[in-house]
């Protein structure tokens, strides 16, 4: 039987390849995003021992990631004090699901908000992950979706998602129950909200071909069935909804060669450290990868 990678080995794996597949020492802002893969990105980018890093600006997507890059003496910069107009030139961060057309789950740590901030100003997103996330369809394993709520409209939006077919969301609770729900680092709720697995267009697409004579598939709530970019706006529709945890849509290059700006929610490449020691890699459009670190 081959030998098993453990978890942070596996996205320290994951890390070293992302960086080195990714990482400009010559660019000037870097996005830092939340949870324990990311230290072990900013860990493979202080290996690299370039003298440029210094002068990096460092942009966290909350107070946890600031403190990851304050602790390794990197220079940080807070999202509103960019430069107008500026783009971040990569930004690096965690999923908690990631499906083939590398559409994510994200806000397991309630941070999706920043997440979302950072993701849609870099040119591109670049997300770190180990081989538990790595999935064909959303809400395969992960078992909600995490939407950030202003907290005088929580109740009301946990009406509304049980309308959409969301079986008993929840406003999610503090580690210790007496502190009351969680706080947002923008001092907000987080409602997490399960769904059945999210389809794909090209799931609808198939159904619809199957059963061309039937009323048809649109992925849009019937008996609770959503494709994922229907069931992202119908959400963030709600009022009192901040940010939904679905990142989906074009990533930063696509949005780029639209001509605009901003706006992509999805990452350009996703790496998956594996239990055999490998890495993963899904890059948008092109197949999927296996590579060694």
């Amino acid at each position: 039987m081959p030998p098993t990678t453990d978890i942070e080995t596996a996205k320290r794996n994951a890390a070293i390849k992302a960086v080195a597949d990714h990482f400009d020492p010559s660019a000037r802002y870097i996005g830092i995003g939340s949870g324990s893969t990311i230290t072990h990105v900013v860990d493979a980018i202080q290996s690299l021992r370039d003298p440029r890093i210094p002068r990096i600006a460092f942009v966290p997507t909350g107070y946890q990631s600031r403190q990851v890059i304050y602790n390794a003496g990197l220079q940080d910069i807070k999202f509103d004090s960019l430069p107008k107009s500026t783009l971040i030139d990569v930004a690096f961060d965690g999923a908690d699901e990631i499906d083939e057309d590398l559409n994510c789950i994200k806000g397991g740590g309630a941070c999706l908000y920043q997440e979302k901030l950072v993701a849609t100003h870099a040119k591109k997103f670049i997300c770190v992950a180990d081989h538990r996330k790595l999935q064909s369809r959303l809400l395969s394993k992960w078992p909600s979706i995490p939407i950030e709520v202003e907290p005088l409209a929580a109740r009301a939006v946990l009406s509304t998602l049980e309308l959409l077919g969301s079986k008993d969301p929840q406003i999610r609770s503090g580690q210790m129950a007496k502190a009351g729900p969680t706080k947002t680092d923008q001092d907000n709720f987080i409602i997490d909200a399960p769904f059945k697995t999210l389809l794909l267009p090209r799931d609808v697409e198939k159904a619809n071909s199957l059963h061309p004579t039937h009323e048809g598939v649109r992925g849009a709530g019937e008996d609770g069935v959503w494709e994922v970019e229907e069931l992202a706006r119908e959400i963030k529709g709600i009022e009192g909804v901040l940010s939904v945890g679905l990142f989906w849509g074009m990533n930063g290059e696509e949005v780029q060669k639209a001509g605009r700006n901003s706006g992509g929610q999805k990452p350009v490449a996703a790496y998956f450290g594996m239990e055999d020691g490998s890495v993963v890699i899904r890059r948008a459009g092109q197949q999927e990868e296996k590579a060694n670190v």
